[in-house]
């Protein structure tokens, strides 16, 4: 079993955020769990999402709370890449290969495996966009841009949002500027 571990601290509010990335064969399962403050509540989202051996998106749990609001759903992509939400169909993310929750940066972790960039490279991705704090899923595009064996350029693709963020070995964003950064604590590998 291979096992990657990491721990963020938030830099804008109050908060952490813990992630585990193993590989059980043939899937890749990252899980992890945000505990942060946003607009004076209190949050606490925990994540599971597993991935196929080209790192494809397969399903996501979400579960936790916003303040006194309760979150809980289920998402499933097809191998056709159609996607449900709690069982229902969800068209306008069909053909999406990743999942991108917009509370955590882990999730950048999942499109820099699959596309596996080298410097100087650049490539659009279409993902399953959850937004923060509606939890609303809708089509995002995006580019993520390789600058160096450790920095990306990321941006939407309608100009909205950019940045550059840092990432370790294991594709894990170790400084997303604003937002989060890796404590100091090692990596953990098993």
């Amino acid at each position: 079993m291979r096992e990657e571990i990491l721990l963020w601290r938030r830099v804008d509010e109050p908060g952490h955020e813990t992630a585990r990335l193993v590989y059980h064969e043939p899937f890749w399962q990252l899980g992890g769990m945000a505990v942060f403050a946003s607009d004076g509540k209190a949050c606490r989202l925990e994540y599971s999402i597993a991935c196929d051996a080209a790192w494809r998106t397969l399903h996501v749990d979400v579960a936790g709370w916003v303040g006194s609001r309760r979150i809980r759903f289920h998402l499933v992509a097809s191998a056709q890449r159609g996607w449900q939400l709690d069982g229902r169909p969800c068209p306008d993310v069909a053909g999406c290969l990743d999942v991108d929750l917009s509370f955590s940066p882990a999730t950048n972790l999942l499109p820099i495996r699959r596309l596996a960039l080298q410097p100087g490279q650049s490539a659009p991705v279409r993902a399953a966009w959850v937004s923060f704090p509606g939890f609303g899923i809708e089509p995002l595009d995006q580019v993520y841009r390789r600058v160096s064996e450790t920095s990306y350029h990321y941006e939407a693709a309608d100009g909205t949002f950019a940045t550059d963020f840092e990432v370790n070995a294991a594709g894990f964003v170790t400084r997303y500027p604003g937002r989060w950064e890796a404590e100091q604590a090692p990596v953990v590998r098993v």
